[in-house]
């Protein structure tokens, strides 16, 4: 397998909770390495363009609002098929159907407050990591 790196949030509903740092010791644990982290408070500009390709769903205006509501941590992860193992800790998107001992079961509220969002392919985590940050701004 190669290391490669993905994208990661960890969304409003989790650092209202004060869980950035349980998050992070779960993908750290799954064997990722956070290579840039930062904190950010999403602008309406952020967040509709990082979830343009939501724009035609009911529930768009919901997100943009829900990603305003509070302080966002971005992040590159790095690791082994990260893309891939991101996933895997993060669990189903519906905290319901997640597997037990990941971030979704163990720490969302409910499938709109699911605690963490990752890119879904390497080709998307390039253009998420791209929209958040610099080259300069990843230390491996």
């Amino acid at each position: 397998m190669a290391v490669t790196r993905t994208f990661s949030i960890i969304k409003p509903d989790a650092t209202r909770r004060n869980l950035t740092g349980a998050v992070t010791k779960m993908l750290e644990e799954a064997g990722l390495r956070v290579v840039a982290s930062k904190r950010i408070h999403m602008s309406k500009e952020q967040a509709e363009g990082f979830y343009a390709v939501h724009k035609d769903r009911p529930f768009f205006g919901e997100l943009v609002e829900f990603m305003m509501s509070e302080p966002v941590v971005v992040q590159v992860l790095e690791g082994e098929d990260a893309v891939t193992r991101n996933r895997d800790i993060m669990g189903a998107t519906n905290p319901a159907d997640a597997a037990a001992g990941t971030i979704r079961k163990e720490l969302a509220l409910s499938i709109g407050e699911n605690t963490v969002h990752g890119s879904d392919s390497d080709e998307n985590a390039a253009i998420e990591i791209a929209f958040f940050f610099k080259p300069e701004e990843i230390v491996g």
